[in-house]
């Protein structure tokens, strides 16, 4: 199994080390094969919040996984525990894949992993992150980062959008959108997404918005423009892109871009169709289009990705 490594020491926050243990608990998909072995590591029971956690393993542990994720701190001007910062480090030239939740990232920071590389944190941090570790590069906007083998996400919330983009990076999109299914979750929001957004949701059945989501995802197929939408909508163009930044926290051209890109991923991993149909199907017109933006979205190309997650 892929071992991920939860490091959980004093002043740490329930939240994120809860949200792992859930996100990375089982495979409602059936499909993939081997899952995680999700272990908690510290150097003995450790606070986290208003609970007592009692860890699997100590943290030298952390050296052997495959995956390392540190949850929030409540108190990022607390010097960083010694014994945690010589695990991250060891866990790091070990070659582990090194994430941060939230707060977490003041950790990574603190050990050098993030060195040269974006990072994020909650956006009420960022500036912190930024002018104590002035070696990384903090982007203050978005839910998350993935730079490889180092990312990070922003706020609670954030967490699972990147525990999500985990699996989706490890087991493909069908399986991810299984497990957020069982978590009744959005199944992708993007890690360039804003990060603080007025209303994340429509917040009422009477919302401008309600019905123009599900209208444009049975026409993705279509070539809809901003106007396509707005005339939907029933309003000007201006107006839509207004309600669009503060329901999604993106552009409209931005989401339907994402939906297509997802829409892709899905026909990849799930039929034989040829790329070219596959383009078409998810409105990207021809496949050069596609693996033009599938490149640039999901970092390798769509006959790459078929290979990597095509479902059983």
């Amino acid at each position: 199994m892929t071992t991920i490594a939860l490091a959980a020491t004093d002043g740490m926050l329930h939240f994120e080390l809860a949200t792992v243990c859930e996100v990375f608990v089982r495979d409602p998909s059936g499909q993939a094969d081997p899952w995680y072995d999700v272990v908690v590591c510290g150097s003995g029971p450790v606070r986290v919040g208003r609970f007592w956690v009692e860890p699997d393993d100590g943290l030298e542990r952390l050296a052997r996984a495959d995956t390392v994720i540190v949850p929030a701190v409540e108190d990022v001007d607390a010097d960083v525990p010694p014994d945690l910062l010589d695990a991250v480090r060891t866990a790091h030239r070990a070659g582990a894949r090194m994430v941060s939740l939230c707060t977490g990232a003041f950790v990574l920071a603190a050990a050098g992993v993030f060195d040269g590389l974006r990072a994020t944190t909650h956006w009420a941090h960022t500036d912190v992150l930024a002018a104590r570790y002035p070696r990384v590069e903090v982007d203050p906007d978005v839910l998350y980062v993935d730079n490889g083998d180092v990312l990070a996400s922003a706020g609670k919330a954030a967490a699972i959008d990147l525990c999500l983009h985990l699996i989706r990076r490890d087991h493909g999109s069908t399986v991810a959108n299984a497990v957020a299914r069982r978590l009744v979750v959005p199944p992708h929001r993007a890690g360039g997404q804003a990060q603080f957004v007025t209303t994340p949701v429509p917040a009422r059945d009477d919302h401008p918005l309600v019905n123009l989501f599900p209208w444009a995802m049975e026409r993705l197929d279509r070539p809809l423009t901003v106007e396509d939408l707005a005339r939907q909508a029933n309003m000007s163009s201006r107006h839509l892109a207004r309600h669009f930044r503060s329901v999604t926290g993106t552009t409209p051209l931005q989401w339907l871009s994402t939906q297509r890109i997802r829409r892709a991923q899905e026909l990849l991993e799930n039929t034989d169709n040829s790329i070219d149909a596959i383009a078409e199907a998810a409105g990207m017109g021809t496949a050069t289009t596609l693996r033009r933006h599938f490149h640039r979205t999901v970092g390798v190309p769509p006959d790459a990705y078929r290979r990597t997650f095509r479902s059983s």
